[in-house]
């Protein structure tokens, strides 16, 4: 282990240095008129983020790049579009040797039925540190076209990465979001964190213990080794102890909760299906709470266990 920690802490040493020396003079994600594609018009919240912010949202809702669109997507049209952001991102990545693995709200879609959220209007995925500097030091801003079902005509995808994700040491609110993989026609886009040594806490006799820059601590045994599953019918990797962490993160109640965000979950077809007395909206607003309906929990264990979860 000591070894594994002196590799862990001249990588992030390596990093840091690579961090800061890629930060001078950088603010802002790539200008519009650099990667415009159809849009006349920049509709990012570029002019009224502060300059030290990388990655700026549309100003219409923050879970759009506002340089590629202009408007929300419906609550179809959207879940069609997601699905081809994450395949198109999970094949991008295998193919490219990058290791990534679902996370967060993903990994709650997982937990359900290897699907997407309805709801969700975005994915987040992980991966480490020294992954995402193998992928900028080659595939930073690389544009990759898929051809797919229901789009004859292709669709490019942009692989974007912060200049700044290798930094170490305090928690930096306006950069938690170390990549980005955008959909260039609408404008939805996948979130990706990395984990990296959590240097502080190893030397106080943590073993293991990794951090992100938005503040989630995890140890080596929560994520590896990482599980083989599916997701929207594609081959993914989920951490090894994912009910813990989703448990952690959400609640013991999230596990089994059946109606949530005007949705309610059909045991019989394995779908979330909308909640026909509420009406669905695109506008990005906080739940409506809901009666909490649960059924008989799979995992049972004391709150802080870190136990073997079942098979994915």
């Amino acid at each position: 282990m000591l070894i594994q920690f002196l590799h862990w802490l001249s990588l992030a040493v390596a990093l840091l240095c690579i961090g800061l020396f890629d930060q001078v003079g950088v603010h802002g994600d790539a200008d519009f008129e650099s990667v415009r594609m159809r849009l006349n018009k920049d509709h990012s919240g570029k002019r009224g983020d502060p300059k030290e912010k990388y990655f700026h949202e549309s100003v219409f809702h923050p879970h759009y790049d506002g340089r590629f669109a202009d408007r929300q997507l419906s609550y179809e049209d959207r879940k069609s579009h997601l699905v081809a952001l994450v395949q198109t991102y999970l094949f991008s990545m295998q193919d490219i040797g990058a290791e990534t693995w679902l996370m967060h709200g993903t990994l709650m879609g997982w937990w359900w039925n290897r699907k997407i959220l309805p709801w969700d209007s975005d994915i987040d995925v992980q991966m480490t540190v020294d992954t995402l500097g193998f992928l900028a030091s080659y595939y930073n801003m690389s544009v990759f076209h898929y051809r797919l079902p229901h789009i004859p005509e292709g669709r490019d995808y942009m692989l974007e990465i912060n200049p700044g994700f290798a930094t170490v040491g305090a928690f930096d609110k306006l950069n938690m979001i170390d990549a980005r993989w955008i959909d260039m026609e609408t404008g939805l886009f996948i979130d990706v964190t990395t984990v990296r040594p959590n240097i502080t806490a190893r030397a106080m006799g943590k073993e293991g213990a990794l951090q992100c820059k938005d503040k989630h601590h995890y140890l080596e045994q929560d994520l590896f080794p990482l599980r083989d599953s599916v997701f929207e019918d594609t081959p993914v990797k989920i951490p090894f102890q994912y009910a813990w962490l989703l448990e952690e993160e959400y609640s013991k109640a999230s596990l089994t909760r059946t109606e949530f965000e005007r949705h309610q979950w059909n045991a019989t077809t394995m779908e979330w299906v909308p909640m026909k007395s509420v009406p669905l909206h695109n506008e990005f607003e906080p739940s409506i709470p809901l009666l909490l309906k649960t059924f008989t929990p799979g995992i049972n264990r004391p709150q802080k266990a870190r136990p073997k979860p079942r098979p994915p």
